[in-house]
């Protein structure tokens, strides 16, 4: 394919999928798109830390060609003011597998956000959000090593779906009367209108791919998190679809936790997964409280909002938490935070969203050798409390690094 304005690089083979597999070379292209605000920051450390760490583990004998794409205010000022070029998402879904920093969502119009729209347009239904405590980061909690989950985040419907209704429009009229009228609904006049769809479909296949996933790593629980207690037809029907897909299509991996009971005494069989549910305000309780309990979650996906961000603040916040939208194939790695405006070009900011975002896109690809070096020298650097302002702050003693000298920090390690 031919591009406009984005260049493959002369060297280097695409992924491929075979048998409904990655089929990933020895020299894969990935694409790369730098973000807005600190994104140029801390892209330029990431992929200097995710080069070395490739380097160290294979001896030269693997390597990355990074094709840059653009979207955001980068592409805007390559594409005429076009935040989201469609041959941007052309090439995401040519090359399989890429990373993203943060990105800005134009004021005044325009996409509500450039990263819903990517997940709708791409169908990448899964956002997934590993969150775990690393030996020497601040955390207000007593235990933080006990925090150890993965939160699955449904990502293309819920109120993100963005069926909503201005209050004062025609159209919110026209719905307003059609709900009492037709309907029997009963709401104060005026109000702004919003449909939450909540489908079979797209529940099912989240909750496969949270199950599989505890399978293919030997988790021992996946909870399915809703509100069904009020909104029964939607996060309720979540819930029960969830179970159905865990019994019909994972019976043999799977004890539910009513049978738990009811035929095992309370205690889980050898090698079987727990599949329980828990409402989703007593999760944010139980992931102070317990989190030892709680190993994978799956969860529709305002509920995966608030979730992952605040069991992420358990262990040293969205800065250093990971994340990644996921079809059934295609990735689009992504830091989770904000693009931090008043941080940028400073050369300030902690870069560890994005580069342990790499770290899952290397663990995705396969190559655990490298991701591993690169958690490895995490750890190593936060116990020399060589660390960026935000954990400087908060760590007596501590010696406090520019985004880049962390990053020499982190080779360092890894060449050491």
């Amino acid at each position: 394919m031919t591009y406009q304005h984005i260049k493959l690089p002369e060297s280097g083979e695409k992924i491929t999928i075979k048998n409904d597999k990655l089929v990933v070379p020895k020299q894969p292209i990935l694409g790369f798109v730098e973000g807005d605000g600190i994104g140029p920051d801390i892209t330029a450390a990431s992929l200097r830390v995710w080069d070395a760490a490739i380097e160290k583990a294979y001896s030269g004998k693997r390597k990355v060609h990074w094709c840059e794409l653009y979207m955001g205010e980068k592409a805007a000022g390559i594409y005429a003011g076009d935040y989201f070029p469609a041959e941007t998402l052309d090439a995401m879904k040519a090359l399989i597998v890429s990373i993203k920093g943060p990105l800005t969502t134009p004021i005044g119009g325009g996409f509500r956000s450039l990263n819903v729209s990517l997940r709708q347009k791409m169908d990448l239904y899964a956002c997934v959000r590993p969150v775990r405590y690393y030996s020497g980061v601040p955390s207000p909690l007593k235990k933080p090593e006990e925090v150890d989950v993965i939160i699955f985040r449904e990502n293309t419907e819920d109120v993100y779906a963005g069926i909503e209704y201005e209050s004062g429009s025609d159209a919110n009229k026209k719905l307003a009367k059609f709900l009492r009228e037709e309907m029997g609904a009963e709401f104060f006049e005026d109000a702004g209108l919003g449909v939450k769809p909540i489908s079979p479909f797209a529940s099912k296949r989240l909750v496969r791919k949270a199950i599989q996933y505890a399978i293919d790593n030997n988790k021992t629980d996946v909870t399915l998190v809703h509100k069904g207690n009020i909104m029964k037809f939607t996060e309720g029907a979540f819930r029960n679809w969830g179970y159905e897909v865990a019994k019909e299509e994972f019976r043999d991996h799977i004890v539910t936790e009513q049978e738990l009971w009811d035929e095992h005494n309370g205690t889980i069989p050898e090698g079987k997964i727990l599949v329980k549910d828990r409402i989703a305000d007593i999760i944010f309780q139980l992931l102070q409280l317990r989190p030892a309990e709680f190993e994978v979650l799956a969860t529709m996906n305002l509920n995966g909002d608030y979730l992952s961000d605040a069991v992420a603040a358990e262990v040293g916040g969205v800065g250093i938490a990971p994340g990644a939208n996921i079809a059934d194939h295609i990735a689009v790695f992504e830091a989770t935070h904000g693009t931090a405006p008043k941080y940028a070009n400073q050369n300030k900011v902690n870069p560890s969203s994005l580069m342990f975002s790499g770290v899952m896109m290397l663990e995705y690809i396969g190559w655990n050798q490298a991701a591993d070096l690169i958690t490895e020298a995490f750890i190593s650097v936060m116990a020399d409390k060589t660390v960026t302002y935000d954990f400087a702050r908060l760590l007596e003693g501590a010696t406090t690094l520019s985004t880049s000298n962390f990053a020499d920090a982190l080779i360092g390690k890894i060449n050491g």
